[in-house]
């Protein structure tokens, strides 16, 4: 993606807003929450933001793990991974993400199923 998308989006303040609306769905969501007990939030809100800035092609490197390093221990399945997606494009769209710039997103996200899911 381009840098552009970034600043379409509205940059890193959008990017922000976007990433407390996802949490804030995730963590009304009783099939998610049990993977965020004791979880440091602050940390996952960071990391968080720097992937999203990342992927929308912002002046941000990823510095976060390894994906399927990362989420081996929750042994996910596809249908949490579906719902973190569903509450990611629909934090995105709420907050006024055009549906080319969502689309463009949410296929990097999708492109890590395979290793979020330790497949």
């Amino acid at each position: 993606m381009s840098q552009s998308v970034y600043h379409e989006i509205g940059g890193r303040s959008a990017v922000e807003a976007v990433v407390t609306d996802f949490y804030d769905r995730v963590l009304s969501d009783e099939q998610l929450i049990p993977y965020f007990e004791g979880m440091d939030m602050e940390e996952l809100r960071a990391h968080q933001i720097q992937f999203i800035s990342s992927v929308a092609g912002g002046p941000v490197e990823y510095t976060g793990g390894d994906m399927r390093e990362a989420h081996a221990h929750l042994d996910l399945d596809e249908s949490d991974f579906d719902a973190v997606g569903e509450h990611l494009e629909t934090a995105l769209r709420t907050n006024g993400v055009d549906d080319e710039n969502v689309e463009g997103i949410m296929s990097e996200v999708v492109a890590l199923k395979d290793p979020i899911l330790n497949r």
